[in-house]
């Protein structure tokens, strides 16, 4: 599809590849199809964008990559896109964004646990309004990894250590499953070297602590053995750094307008 990626801003278009989006007249009204978010990234807190669509299952957010090779454009339609770039959007995990905004609204200190808190109040992030069209995703997957308590008519949420860690861990184990499925050559491997792999994948998505060292703890690994996978685990490009657009739009956005100066369009 081609995207505007700035409204009222440069004229020059990109080419996004992504999940075909399943608008409703609720979600066109509430203005949320395919709708950047600057969000703060799990891993680095960087600020970070992220596409929110829908599809028939609801709100889905989805992660911004960057591709670009030397001398290439593009033909869309009868224009010529002198950024031969590409960007495509994939869906991640709610809970993986989520997870240090929940953290930090628990503010736990030593042996204390931290406070409850109502999902508005824990989801109202300043400068970073885009959290607050995650309400509706927020509702549906806190409860995964927070401990909920009803007073009266309302809810009101804490992190939980151990629903972190259970969800953590059965998502190694749904890596590890995918990537024997996927390559063969992972099956033949013994069972901490997948591991390991499936960790290095996960690892791009976690602060180190406490989350990533509680899971090598409960799994029997070791740091050493996850990191020397990273470089092997780049066909899974998911750090911020990594990906400029995922990083900062905002540059792009400055060399599209140099080029569309020095073109006359």
């Amino acid at each position: 599809m081609e995207k505007e990626w700035w409204e009222g801003g440069s004229d020059e278009s990109r080419l996004l590849i992504a999940p075909s989006p399943s608008p409703t007249a609720r979600d066109a009204a509430a203005g949320i199809n395919g709708c950047l978010l600057l969000l703060r990234h799990p891993k680095s807190g960087n600020a970070t964008n992220y596409l929110l669509s829908n599809d028939n299952e609801g709100a889905v957010l989805q992660e911004l990559h960057w591709f670009k090779q030397s001398y290439t454009s593009w033909f869309l339609g009868d224009y010529v896109s002198q950024d031969g770039s590409l960007y495509t959007a994939t869906p991640v995990d709610h809970v993986f964004i989520l997870l240090p905004i929940f953290e930090e609204a628990r503010m736990k200190k030593r042996d204390d646990l931290g406070k409850f808190r109502q999902l508005d109040e824990i989801i109202f992030i300043n400068d970073y309004p885009g959290y607050q069209h995650l309400m509706s995703i927020a509702e549906n997957c806190i409860g995964v990894v927070c401990e909920i308590k009803e007073i009266g008519s309302s809810n009101f949420f804490r992190l939980d250590d151990s629903k972190v860690l259970a969800w953590l861990y059965c998502k190694v184990f749904q890596l590890k499953k995918a990537l024997c499925s996927l390559d063969k050559n992972y099956a033949a491997q013994d069972e901490k070297y997948t591991l390991a792999e499936a960790v290095s994948i996960l690892k791009e998505y976690v602060k180190d602590e406490p989350w990533l060292m509680l899971l090598l703890d409960h799994l029997k690994l070791n740091l050493l053995e996850v990191t020397s996978k990273v470089p092997e685990a780049k066909n899974f490009p998911t750090n911020a750094e990594h990906n400029p657009v995922s990083s900062s739009l905002v540059q792009e956005k400055g060399r599209s307008e140099d080029k569309t100066k020095r073109s006359g369009k």
